[in-house]
């Protein structure tokens, strides 16, 4: 865990070891959390947006472009933050806000842990709704790439991430599509199989970042 707060690490630490969970190393910054995931390879780091030296998503990025195994949950006091929105876009799972209670601490780390996101689609499509830039002209190096990505989609799996992107869940993609929840789910892990996408929270962020949905509809 990364927090430039001895009393909030401390906190967690205890939190965290009294459920089970090892905590293998501390950071204050960001530039420390980066060398400690190097020497460490944990398998979900807690970090904190606003630190000195390196911030959380400076270090969120670099975390997860080394270390793509490597689970990131952020941490802040804030719930709506055009920092957590850009952790979201970099890779990171979910975040936590800092008054969050002990017991939702811990299935936090263990959901993340597991490979899943922390975030509700819901709540992560708020943020995007609030913080994404929303699709441009092609322009840049990436454009190319997020068009040959989307088109490796079949209709079916476009639909599919297009709802993913309104915050369905299995259960309500299964039920709109009129299709089983097994289904649904090959569909999503196709999805995220093609387009290289960790979790439903990435999913949602690339279904509005492609136009493929727009705030409000």
């Amino acid at each position: 865990m990364a927090d430039d707060q001895e009393l909030v690490r401390a906190g967690f630490r205890l939190i965290l070891t009294a459920r089970g969970i090892d905590v293998v190393g501390e950071a204050a910054d960001g530039a420390e959390a980066v060398a400690e995931v190097r020497r460490l390879r944990p398998d979900v780091v807690l970090l904190d947006i606003r630190m000195p030296v390196m911030d959380g998503l400076a270090a969120a990025r670099r975390i997860l472009a080394e270390t793509p195994d490597c689970r990131v949950i952020m941490l802040t006091t804030f719930d709506l933050d055009a920092y957590v929105y850009a952790a979201l876009a970099a890779g990171a799972s979910g975040f936590l806000l800092k008054d969050v209670t002990p017991a939702h601490l811990a299935a936090a780390v263990r959901l993340v842990g597991t490979g899943d996101a922390l975030l509700a689609p819901s709540i992560t499509r708020r943020l995007v709704e609030r913080f994404a830039p929303g699709p441009g002209p092609a322009s840049g190096a990436s454009a190319p790439a997020v068009h040959r990505d989307l088109a490796a989609l079949t209709p079916r799996e476009r639909e599919v991430l297009a709802l993913l992107g309104r915050g369905l869940s299995n259960t309500e993609l299964a039920a709109h599509l009129v299709l089983s929840e097994a289904t649904v789910k090959t569909h999503v892990a196709r999805i995220f199989a093609k387009l290289n996408l960790r979790d439903r929270a990435q999913a949602v962020v690339l279904a509005y970042e492609t136009g493929l949905v727009t705030p409000g509809s």
